[in-house]
């Protein structure tokens, strides 16, 4: 998450979605009053500055705007440009196996991940419960329940998505790949007609709000 005031915008970051990308190029041009969120390098080094910070929810780098209730006021809140990146969901999901397979620490989806195929963690209850209780939207509501989001941008749509943040930064952005994973290209591969199904149910809410397709 970063927060810029001096730039007025919120840059919600939603997991395995592209969001280390986008904020390290908007670290690249942060503000000396940024909050950085996360652990890219410059939020790193300014960690400390949230030492006793008191809010609402957990302050990390994919903390919804009512998480931070507390950290900013809601009339700064209001006047800021909210923003975040979504992706086709069977993709996101695939990337997110992936990327569970690398993690080492103490977790019910890193083992589950680690120990089955693919197939057998998307249709798992615990991941399909996972995803139907967080569609993009559910990032974007503030502590008393309003959904605020100038722009959703879809990964797969970039040129297109990410112009009306341009607009409001006043300069272009260009984003490198980060956090690449170690999986197929085409993420059709490794579904099944039924897992693909499930999975389609699960994060029916994104799918139709941003027309995302399986194919």
């Amino acid at each position: 998450m970063i927060i810029s005031p001096g730039r007025g915008y919120i840059f919600v970051h939603i997991p395995k979605t592209g969001g280390t990308s986008l904020a390290l190029a908007l670290e690249a041009r942060a503000m000396k009053d940024d909050i950085l969120i996360g652990d890219t390098p410059k939020a790193r080094r300014r960690r400390g500055r949230l030492r006793g910070a008191q809010a609402r929810g957990r302050l990390w780098k994919h903390s919804t705007l009512a998480d931070i209730d507390g950290l900013i006021a809601p009339d700064v809140l209001s006047g800021l440009f909210a923003f975040t990146l979504v992706r086709n969901p069977w993709d996101r999901a695939v990337s997110y196996y992936h990327w569970l397979r690398d993690q080492g620490f103490d977790h019910p989806a890193v083992h589950l991940a680690r120990q089955v195929p693919f197939d057998r963690f998307v249709t798992d209850p615990a991941t399909l419960a996972s995803f139907a209780a967080s569609p993009a939207a559910s990032y974007m509501r503030r502590a008393d329940g309003v959904e605020y989001c100038a722009a959703y941008i879809r990964l797969e749509h970039l040129s297109e998505d990410l112009a009306p943040l341009e607009r409001h930064l006043g300069f272009r952005l260009a984003l490198p790949h980060e956090n690449r994973s170690d999986r197929v290209a085409d993420y059709r591969r490794l579904y099944t007609s039924d897992s693909a199904a499930a999975l389609g149910r699960a994060c029916a809410e994104d799918i139709a709000r941003f027309g995302y397709e399986f194919g």
